[in-house]
């Protein structure tokens, strides 16, 4: 891209600052400038783009650096060893991607000599460089997709052999093999680097799993079906047990020469390896069933871009959402954050708990559908234009996959979010401005500016950080559209918020649905395992549903135990297009407990009503949360309107579904079809209000913010923050 950039977090603290990092690739310096972002849809049926200019010290000039980005995984080990004149090197290798070219496998240097094991639709290689002369033996078997094999390579008496061994029979497939060739006899002892999954210099990366690597000294004929009687027999020089420290980025040797390595890029641990048998599908039950790690070329952790200049937040600068503006001619870029009051301040009675989890978890999604009109409408409108769909570089969501196809399940902000842009526009909306996630929300803050309604903005990684006391200091905690991914510590903190007497108001669809892992050691990074159950982009392999991070169960937080009901009333229940309709206002609009929510709308029992806005052209559309007692809604709980009227392509959620006709709770599934409205009163004051709609935001500005959806959610709030 011409020019892009990212920062080195998302949210920051007056007193604090933030690292600007840009690649341009353009002739001329580019200009960095600040604004507050109050409105990020370019729709011109809309109140537009409202991006206000913020003075600041740092905006001017500066020089374009056109920055690579170091894709793919690998891991790296380096050291002295004692190998002498024959060594065998023995793995486990799984590959999932076969290509003409090749890949390496592992690659081994130490000076003036050197090993490389490759892979190719061919079969497998080995070269050594020696003397100066290059030596290579190719089994010419072609391995199969995802299948498991033994390699063996021994160097010593004079030889080199390579033994491709399939661990699991494969009818119909001749893919074993062994090859020989002279080799002078040499002293491999001393300084050696090893990189497993690419070549040394970073190059030809391996799209697959590999297992078990180990150095043994002497060509004695063995196998690694037992590596613990190896290590017992005391002929292992290295045995890198990729079942140890699963959590983390180190790969220990367990062998006396401890030459410890580190992953680069995070390629995909707790996988499945070779002896994986199926009786256990938690791998901290079973370490060693897991003991493989799943390395791709397309794998990203962090740009590792240089700092281009610093953002310091000024002590009195108010919590809002802002953007670092870059433009060159033509070419520009808006790199988002948050600005949260100072540690342990309120400025506010309310506070927006911006979704950044979704965010990075949806980050430069490639989307299946990619119409020419869609773009066309981006450029008609002056919006962003770059995303996953155009740009490969700067890795893909977590709803893709990788190249091998296997699913992405490994996320990072520190590299450019291109669908994280103010006016960027994500789906195909004839009737409307197709936003998500941050542009969809500044239909949100945009509101609460326009009606008055002072708010703190706050993030999903400040809430994991720092637990119900972040949110404790307020009386009424607003959710943008799409909260959808949640770490056990902040659905912790908002339940224990509710808990306690706090007012949430949950203002979308599909929330609280997925559950994500983070570690404090990689703040940057979550995990998704997108396990059994759950509209999906991809599925988890069988046996692969337990988080690397941490540990436990991943998947829908409905199969953990928790489903969005218990918070917040409602959960997913329906999906369709990006479109919209309306609701029905229910006999529980009249409750004198809820009567009070349609006040001034001039809407009664059995009138509709939102059937107008940004989004898809209706406040009930694309993704609807209903009310549902048997998995946690509170008997309390009054259903204030209804959605009715959606579109055929509208499916219910997988979850609810037994067969074609019948469901979880025995209505039929064209019935659980619907958005509803719901509140319901907790202790010591506190209330939970839920729209049950993702595109409910995107009609509070319609008519010029007069309209029902704008004077409903206006009472709420007003009562809210009392």
């Amino acid at each position: 891209m011409p020019l892009i950039g990212y920062l080195d977090r998302f949210s920051a603290r007056p007193g604090e600052r933030l690292e600007v990092k840009v690649s341009s690739q353009l002739a001329t310096p580019y200009r960095a400038e600040l604004v507050r972002v109050r409105h990020a849809d370019p729709n011109p049926a809309g109140p537009g783009m409202k991006l206000i200019p913020v003075p600041a010290d740092w905006a001017g000039e500066y020089p374009s650096v056109a920055k690579p980005v170091p894709n793919g995984s690998l891991g790296r080990a380096a050291g002295r060893l004692a190998l002498g004149e024959g060594f065998s090197l023995l793995l486990r290798v799984s590959p999932w991607l076969l290509r003409e070219a090749p890949q390496v496998v592992l690659a081994l240097a130490g000076e003036g000599r050197a090993l490389t094991l490759s892979v190719t639709t061919a079969g497998f290689a080995v070269d050594v460089v020696q003397g100066g002369e290059t030596i290579r033996c190719a089994t010419a078997a072609a391995p199969q997709r995802r299948a498991w094999y033994e390699i063996a390579v021994t160097l010593g008496a004079g030889r080199l052999t390579l033994t491709q061994r399939p661990l699991q029979r494969v009818w119909g497939a001749t893919d074993n093999g062994a090859a020989e060739a002279a080799l002078p006899v040499a002293d491999w002892s001393g300084e050696t680097s090893i990189t497993f999954a690419a070549a040394s210099d970073a190059t030809a990366h391996f799209n697959g799993r590999i297992e078990d690597p180990l150095l043994l000294r002497g060509t004695p004929r063995v196998t690694l079906d037992d590596p613990e009687a190896l290590l017992a027999s005391g002929r292992v020089a290295t045995w890198w047990d990729f079942a140890q420290a699963m959590e983390g980025e180190a790969i220990l040797d367990r062998g006396p020469a401890a030459l410890h390595g580190t992953l680069v890029n995070l390629p995909a641990r707790a996988v499945k390896g070779s002896r994986w048998t199926g009786a256990e599908h938690a791998w901290p039950h079973a370490p060693r069933h897991y003991a493989a790690i799943h390395f791709h070329e397309d794998d990203l952790e962090d740009c590792r871009w240089a700092t281009d200049f610093i953002v310091p937040i000024p002590a009195g600068m108010p919590s809002g959402v802002y953007a670092v503006r870059l433009t060159a001619g033509t070419d520009w870029d808006m790199i988002p954050f948050f600005v949260l009051p100072p540690k342990g301040v309120a400025r506010a009675a309310v506070a927006y708990l911006a979704n950044t989890f979704t965010c990075q978890v949806y980050a430069n999604y490639r989307r299946p559908e990619f119409p020419d009109d869609h773009r066309a409408k981006r450029q008609a409108w002056g919006a962003f234009d770059w995303c996953g769909n155009l740009v490969t570089d700067y890795g893909l969501s977590t709803y893709n996959t990788h190249v091998d196809g296997s699913g992405i399940h490994l996320s990072s902000r520190l590299r450019p979010i291109m669908n994280m842009r103010p006016g960027f526009l994500a789906v195909p909306d004839p009737k409307g401005s197709g936003l998500r996630h941050l542009p969809a929300d500044s239909h949100l803050t945009d509101w609460l500016e326009e009606k008055g309604i002072a708010f703190d903005i706050i993030t999903d990684e400040d809430l994991d950080d720092e637990g119900v006391e972040l949110l404790a200091r307020y009386r009424c905690v607003v959710t943008g559209s799409h909260p959808e991914y949640h770490t056990p510590g902040t659905l912790d903190a908002l339940q224990a918020y509710v808990n306690d007497g706090g007012r949430l108001a949950y203002l979308g669809g599909n929330g609280f649905y997925w559950k994500v892992a983070r570690r404090p050691d990689r703040p940057h990074v979550l995990e998704i395992r997108r396990a059994e159950g759950g509209i999906r982009a991809w599925a988890a392999e069988t046996g692969e549903y337990c988080n690397q991070l941490d540990g436990t169960l991943g998947g829908l937080w409905r199969r953990n135990g928790r489903p969005p009901q218990l918070l917040c009333g409602v959960g997913f229940s329906g999906q369709g297009k990006f479109e919209g309709s309306h609701y029905r206002a229910m006999p529980g609009a009249a409750d004198p407990r809820a009567a009070w929510i349609l006040d001034g709308t001039g809407i009664a029992p059995g009138e509709t009503f939102g059937g107008f806005g940004l989004s898809g052209g209706g406040a009930a559309g694309f993704e609807l949360d209903r009310a549902d007692p048997m998995l946690g809604t509170p008997p309390n709980a009054v259903i204030v309107a209804r959605s009715e009227g959606h579109q055929d392509h509208f499916v219910t959620v997988p979850e609810e579904l037994l067969t074609h006709i019948t469901t979880v709770t025995g209505e039929k599934p064209e019935a659980l079809i619907r958005a509803e409205i719901v509140y319901f009163e907790t202790r010591n004051g506190g209330a939970v209000f839920s729209t049950g709609s993702i595109t409910f935001c995107g009609s509070l500005s319609y008519a010029d913010y007069v309209n029902p959806i704008s004077r409903m959610l206006e009472n709420v709030l007003t009562r809210f923050q009392a």
